[in-house]
């Protein structure tokens, strides 16, 4: 065979090689378009979601790595983004810190209030309200004399009754126009007052303690009080400030 003829050949079996590569390639693209759906609005299960910015997505359809993270004003402790520094009241917020106040204002930054065990247990990572003979830096602590100088403590989650008895965590009363039931012979219920934040139901409060955490006694659920905000850690932009 003459060197012409086999390098015809030889390009000839290249040629039906690429070709049938080229043939394979396309039936297996068919195969994946029709098993897997393609790029949508609408998320699906194995398929491509197509961003939005005029649509929002539930957090389920994006990967739980994308919120492992902790937003600036916090820091990891655990599985927790708890911040760094009690929650800045604005001007007509001061002195309505109390425990509902504080609960309700975690809850809308997507958090909650935390417990005395997470506090204490964030002492060496966060600065706790301190007295005033701590060390500033690792504490915090008044430092402005000019309206004389307290002990801090701060708020926790953990409830405690300083009386027994069930109306020591408050009463709902009894409404005027709540009514018994006439099939059963009942008499109407005398009424009284609602007692929503009792004396008797007091929050236990923190302090600093040299970094080692300790409590400071308890406080009435209706007096205000420095607070903090805790988030789960896989939440994203966790006590965003806004």
């Amino acid at each position: 065979m003459s060197n012409s003829r086999a390098t015809n050949l030889i390009a000839w079996s290249a040629l039906v090689l690429a070709l049938g590569a080229f043939v394979l390639a396309g039936v297996g693209e068919s195969g994946a378009a029709k098993r897997l759906p393609g790029p949508s609005l609408k998320p699906k299960k194995f398929g491509v979601l197509r961003l939005n910015a005029k649509k929002k997505f539930p957090r389920s359809v994006l990967p739980a790595s994308v919120f492992a993270r902790c937003s600036p004003e916090t820091v990891k402790i655990g599985t927790v983004c708890m911040m760094t520094n009690p929650y800045p009241l604005e001007r007509d917020e001061i002195g309505l810190n109390d425990y509902f106040f504080a609960t309700q204002k975690c809850a809308a930054l997507g958090g909650y209030l935390p417990t005395a065990a997470q506090l204490i247990g964030a002492a060496k990572r966060v600065k706790l309200a301190g007295r005033v003979d701590d060390n500033e830096v690792t504490a915090s602590t008044d430092v402005d004399a000019t309206d004389g100088l307290k002990d801090r403590r701060e708020m926790s989650a953990t409830l405690s009754t300083t009386a027994s008895g069930g109306r020591a965590a408050g009463s709902m009363g009894v409404s005027e126009v709540s009514r018994g039931d006439p099939k059963a012979g009942e008499p109407d219920p005398i009424p009284l007052p609602a007692d929503p934040s009792p004396e008797t139901l007091q929050y236990v409060t923190v302090y600093d303690n040299g970094n080692h955490g300790g409590f400071a006694g308890g406080k009435p659920v209706g007096q205000p009080e420095n607070f903090r905000c805790a988030f789960g850690f896989t939440q994203g932009k966790a006590g965003e400030l806004k």
